[in-house]
């Protein structure tokens, strides 16, 4: 899983590691693992196909988009569609 994008300065290392670590306790990060809740109501152009998680950690409920996700088990089918998914999007 790659990092989500308000990730990115602090992933890359221009982003102060204190500031990091506040915003990763209310923000959905790529360190996390999620369990899969549903589909949102909404598809937005920019993200596409968004989905509500809930981050195992604390509990606390994101809508993400679909392609930023990965399945934890490599030997299940929807490992497979994730994968398909995301390259299918980032390609489109």
């Amino acid at each position: 899983m790659e990092d989500f994008p308000w990730e990115e300065r602090y992933v890359f290392g221009y982003g102060s590691k204190t500031e990091y670590e506040k915003l990763k306790k209310t923000q959905p990060s790529y360190t996390d693992t999620f369990e899969f809740l549903g589909f949102d109501d909404e598809v937005d152009r920019g993200y596409g196909i968004l989905v509500k998680v809930r981050r195992v950690a604390d509990k606390r409920k994101f809508t993400v988009s679909l392609d930023d996700l990965e399945a934890t088990d490599e030997q299940s089918t929807n490992c497979q569609l994730l994968d398909d998914f995301s390259v299918w999007f980032v390609n489109y």
